[in-house]
């Protein structure tokens, strides 16, 4: 048999080599080409965390309890039927510069004060709490109403002090009613975004002179939501109002990040 040649057997080395080398470049330190191949999971990047939602049990634990509020404000059993007449009035539209949208959102002021519905619908599980303390009342709600909902809600009720600010209304029986509304002072800091506000109406009840005080508190928590209203003939305590908003958000806080709340609330926050 022939025998290759020197050159050509040095040549054939020589390639032998490098393939050698090329093959060890592509390998770890334990000589296995695969080793260095990166796996499809590690190319993937985290899944984004979730929102979390609120549940139908969940919502009824971030409602505020008695403790919460503190003083002799006791559970109401009718809290879902309260309507305050005096909330009831059909905005004067000549009164305003910008007439049809400031009038517009100080009616919605008004027409979602008296059905409760300060923060809309909620998309899903929601709420509802009342306590009374002689004439003075405080609703509690709770629900999901979706992040942008909220985020708008917050923003019309943020413009309402300098949109409204004072305006009259006439109620069905053709009284006139003075409503002023005015930023709520040092509102507590809770939640993710809050807007509060202080609103009084003036007019006539039963052909009396009545007046009606109420805070008014929307805040937000991830996507879930929160309102307090409170008030009533004799002014308004905003010290129960700042207990309800800074409580109720830890509450809710709370449900939406798996936890219970304490059945008290807790005296060194």
């Amino acid at each position: 048999m022939t025998r290759p040649s020197r050159p050509a057997r040095v040549l054939a080395t020589a390639l032998a080599a490098g393939t050698l080398l090329a093959t060890a470049a592509c390998s770890d330190g334990s000589g296995s080409p695969e080793a260095a191949a990166v796996s499809p999971a590690a190319e993937r990047s985290p899944a984004p965390s979730r929102t979390p939602t609120l549940t139908g049990p969940g919502a009824q634990a971030a409602l505020i309890t008695p403790a919460d509020i503190e003083d002799d404000w006791q559970l109401a059993n009718d809290a879902a039927t309260w309507r305050n007449q005096m909330l009831v009035g059909k905005v004067d539209v000549a009164q305003f510069l910008n007439a049809k949208s400031d009038a517009a959102d100080c009616q919605r002021l008004l027409d979602s004060l008296y059905s409760d519905t300060l923060l809309g619908r909620a998309t899903g599980a929601s709420g509802l709490r009342g306590f009374t303390s002689d004439d003075s009342r405080l609703l509690y709600q709770v629900g999901d109403y979706g992040r942008p909902a909220m985020d708008a809600t917050i923003k019309w009720l943020k413009k309402l002090p300098s949109e409204c600010n004072q305006f009259s209304a006439t109620a069905s029986d053709g009284s006139k009613r003075t409503v002023q509304v005015v930023e709520y002072k040092e509102p507590p800091k809770a939640g993710d975004d809050l807007a509060a506000l202080t609103v009084t109406v003036q007019g006539t009840s039963n052909g009396q002179p009545t007046t009606t005080t109420l805070d008014v508190v929307a805040l937000r928590v991830a996507a879930s939501g929160a309102a307090v209203t409170n008030g009533g003939l004799s002014g308004v305590d905003h010290d129960s109002t700042a207990l309800a908003v800074r409580n109720g958000a830890k509450r809710l806080e709370e449900v939406l990040s798996g936890k219970t709340p304490a059945p008290l609330p807790s005296q060194f926050d």
